[in-house]
Order: C-alpha cells, then sequence, then structure tokens
C-alpha cells in the first residue's frame, strides 16, 4: 500500500494540476457551469403497448418456436435451388406453415426466371506432378465446359483490380484464377468486396481472351469447401465457365504458381433452361384501423444445393414467422396490416424481390425489412428514415435496448427482396445480425442446423416481434428523403 501512495505522489509531482484544477483550489473561485445539453426528443411509447412490448420479448425469449419452423424446413424440403421441384415443394410447405400459424390471404404469386443447374463440377491440377482434384463448385450461370472438359495454364492475380489492369496478352487462352482473400467483420462488410470477383471475373476475363475463370471461395472459413453463388446468367453478356474452389486449394495452387506453370482441368456440365417456376408466398395479419398500410417481413425460400438452407435462408423463414405468430396471438390486432414475403429465387438473381416490387408497387408500404443473414444475435438497429422521423427511430432503439440491440446508422440496406420497393420510396430497417462466422457457412455444406445457435434465433424473433409490432400499432410515419448523417 505503501508503495502506491509513493507512486501516486510522485505521478502527482510529475503531472501538476491543469489550470483550471489550480484555479478550482483558488478560494472564492467559481466556476461558470455550462447548461445541460438539451436531449434529442423521443417519440412516447404507451404504456398498453410497452406492455405489449415486454410480453411479446418474454414470450419470444421462451420460445423455441422459429427454431421448429426451420428444422421443418430443412427436414421435410431440404435444400431449394431456385426454380426446381425443391423449390416448389418448398413454396407448398410455406403455404401449410403460414396457415396452421393462423395467418390470412396466404397464397402463391407465381412467376418464371431462367433456370440453371450443374450437374458436373470438377477441377483437377493437371500439372506438375501427378494429377490431383481440387474442390470446385460451378458458379451460378456458368456455361458447360466442352466435352471431357477444358485444359489451360493457369494465370493467377490477387484481386480483381489486378485482373482489370492485366495486358491481354497475360490472360488469352489462359484460365484466370482470382485469389483473393475476404476479410472477416461483424457486420459483414467483407462480403461487398470479396463477392466482387464472383460476377466480374468470367465478363472482364472473357473480354481478354480468357479460356475460363477461378476464383478462391468467397468465405472466412479455413474448411475444404468451395462457395457457391452467382446469378441464373453471367453479366454483361459472359459466357465462360467459371468455378470456386476451397481456401485450402486456392492456397496450394497459388503455392505451385511461384514454383513455375501449372496447368489445370475443368469440366462443368450445367443445366440450362428458359422460364422455369418460382413463386413468392404471401400471407397477413390484417390490420384492424389501417388494413391498406403495410409493414412487409421478408425473407427468401430458395438456397443453393451443397448444404441444408438452414442460415441462408431457412433461419430468416423461422423468424419473420415466429415473430408475426406472436403478434397474431395477441388479444387486438395492430392497427396496420403486417405482410409475410417468403421469396423465390433470390440467390441467383433476386428475381421474387423483383416480382414483389412490380405486383405491389401501387400499394402503401408504411416500412420493410428482411432477415436474410443467418442467424446471430441482432446487435444494430439502423434505419433509412426521413429527417422528421428521428423520433420515432428513437423509440424503437429504447423498445430494442433491452435485448442488447444498439443504435445504428440511417443508412439501412433493408435486405435484397425489399430493394425494389426500398427504390421506390418505401422506408427500410435493418435488424443488424452479429455476421461474424456467417462466411464461415454461408453457401457451403456447412449451412446446416448446426450453425444455428437457438438462444441467438430467440433473440431475433424477440427484436422482430418488438419493431414490427411498433410499427405496425403506431400511426408514425417514416417517409421522406433520408436524415443527413
Amino acid at each position: 500500500m505503501r508503495s502506491i501512495i509513493l507512486a501516486t505522489a510522485a505521478l502527482a509531482l510529475a503531472y501538476p494540476a491543469s489550470a483550471q484544477q489550480q484555479q478550482q483550489q483558488v478560494p472564492g473561485f467559481v466556476q461558470a457551469s455550462a447548461p445541460p445539453a438539451e436531449a434529442p426528443p423521443v417519440a412516447p411509447i404507451p404504456a398498453a403497448q410497452q406492455r405489449t412490448i415486454d410480453r411479446l420479448q418474454a414470450a419470444a425469449l421462451e420460445s423455441d418456436h422459429a427454431y421448429e419452423i426451420v428444422e421443418s424446413l430443412v427436414s421435410e424440403v431440404g435444400p431449394r435451388l431456385a426454380g426446381s421441384e425443391a423449390e416448389a415443394r418448398a413454396r407448398d410447405w410455406a403455404v401449410g406453415m403460414l396457415r396452421a400459424n393462423g395467418f390470412t390471404n396466404v397464397r402463391i404469386e407465381p412467376f418464371t426466371l431462367p433456370y440453371w443447374d450443374a450437374t458436373r463440377e470438377e477441377a483437377h491440377i493437371v500439372s506438375p506432378g501427378i494429377e490431383r482434384p481440387m474442390v470446385a463448385a460451378a458458379l451460378g450461370g456458368s456455361p458447360s465446359t466442352p466435352e471431357g472438359g477444358l485444359t489451360a495454364e493457369i494465370v493467377r492475380f490477387a484481386d480483381m483490380a489486378a485482373l482489370e489492369a492485366a495486358p491481354n496478352s497475360a490472360v488469352a487462352g489462359r484460365i484466370v484464377f482470382i485469389d483473393e482473400h475476404m476479410s472477416r467483420a461483424q457486420d459483414g462488410s467483407g462480403y461487398g468486396v470479396a463477392v466482387r470477383k464472383r460476377g466480374r471475373c468470367a465478363p472482364v476475363a472473357q473480354a481478354k481472351g480468357a479460356a475460363a475463370c477461378l476464383i478462391r471461395a468467397v468465405g472466412t472459413d479455413t474448411h475444404r469447401f468451395a462457395h457457391q453463388g452467382g446469378s441464373s446468367r453471367q453479366a454483361q453478356g459472359a459466357s465462360l465457365p467459371a468455378m470456386s474452389i476451397s481456401p485450402a486449394d486456392a492456397d496450394v495452387l497459388a503455392n505451385l504458381i511461384q514454383r513455375g506453370t501449372v496447368r489445370v482441368r475443368l469440366d462443368i456440365r450445367a443445366d440450362i433452361r428458359e422460364n422455369a417456376q418460382s413463386g413468392n408466398v404471401i400471407a397477413e395479419i390484417r390490420g384492424r384501423e389501417r388494413p391498406d398500410e403495410i409493414v412487409l417481413l421478408a425473407a427468401h425460400l430458395d438456397s443453393w444445393d451443397m448444404g441444408q438452407g438452414a442460415i441462408d435462408d431457412g433461419a430468416g423463414v423461422a423468424i419473420v414467422s415466429a415473430a408475426a405468430r406472436l403478434i397474431r396471438d395477441l388479444p387486438r390486432r395492430p392497427r396496420r396490416t403486417i405482410r409475410i414475403l417468403l421469396a423465390g429465387a433470390e440467390e441467383n438473381g433476386v428475381h421474387g424481390g423483383a416480382a414483389y416490387g412490380q405486383a405491389h408497387a401501387n400499394e402503401t408500404h408504411v416500412v420493410a425489412l428482411e432477415s436474410d443473414f443467418g442467424a446471430g444475435r441482432v446487435w444494430r438497429f439502423d434505419t433509412r428514415f426521413a429527417e422528421s422521423a428521428a423520433p420515432y427511430t428513437r423509440a424503437f432503439q429504447r423498445a430494442l435496448s433491452p435485448l442488447g440491440v444498439l443504435p445504428g446508422n440511417n443508412q439501412a440496406d433493408g435486405g435484397a427482396d425489399v430493394n425494389a420497393i426500398r427504390e421506390a420510396g418505401t422506408p427500410v430497417v435493418d435488424l443488424s445480425q452479429d455476421g461474424t462466422d456467417y462466411f464461415n457457412y454461408h453457401h457451403t455444406p456447412d449451412d446446416t442446423l448446426y450453425a444455428i445457435d437457438p438462444a441467438a434465433l430467440r433473440q431475433n424473433v424477440a427484436a422482430w416481434a418488438t419493431f414490427v409490432y411498433l410499427a405496425a400499432d403506431t400511426d408514425w410515419t417514416f417517409r421522406g428523403a433520408p436524415a443527413a448523417q
């Protein structure tokens, strides 16, 4: 103790009091106090609504109904490639699930889309050494290779910028390999950078005369998985065979390229058809006073087929359905209509979201949001509201704070399947989930029920029920120019 006292005294000698502190020690000195900062306005939540919010949160945190929903989807339907018979079974499953949960006006709104499915997807290192396979997945929209596959020398680029800057002579006749790593982030922001190569490699490489494209898997895991992904048609009219390879195989390929010339064979068979059938599944809780004003809750039904579609996006289907079910079970329906959109064909081009936006463009959407980032805990609340709606934002933040949700920004995205109505002026929010580990599982065989933490899923349902109920049971408006940051 004595040593601590001596050390403290030494610090006091070394760092004397500031001028302000010295003035405060002068007898008779009076410091003028600064006026307290005025607290920003917060919209009041009536006591009855607050009691309902408390009730919803408590019920959500005690219920595993959401887990039961996603377990049913994974077990009874499984993976659901857009436009496939499995996706059709998922629509039928969704209609039955939504009706069993007491929602009204349940229906399928059909649309068509181009169909793509890889029936063979193989990649081998041909030389140097003995031929050996890599773990690979054809990227959505890739055409088939010639019969027997395509063999060519590999040319490596660290990222898309390097490929774009390369002369045609460095690329022509070769297989382009984009070896860019993805950064891990809680908000998933590394994905936007890393995924660029998935859509841009084929058109850029084809324009330079390449034979094919390979990319390091777009993910943050170190498993020997090749992440799937891509649209049903390659961008800008490209028709270049394109594949993703696992991180481990990408490392081997990069190491071999440092030693000398490397040749690879790709073998892809793709089933490509026009006008495949898909559809959106819709359900509602009709508003008691303002039924024409819609609070839209979205998730997507389809999935890639290497995994089971549990976190992408079975978890989202479960979260929005379970949250809406809690609200449906209240003694009194909210003022506005709550609409569930379980969109089809999101993975290969957001076809369901586009179809919904076109079909429902003339309806009044008060606010929209989508759950499509797995099952991690909601940690932040973001909006895209008018300046005048800032007091409502703060009220939502206050209501969500008992769940550990932090205030965010006013640059919410809303989600892919609500993008069409967001661009038409509908306000959106993000109940942002912790995505630190999401891209370990995304579009891989590990997208299974094991990737879902039931406790985190319950917290998601509580956050969604809180926001959706309050948005639907008030007369608050959020539309207008977004507030300045």
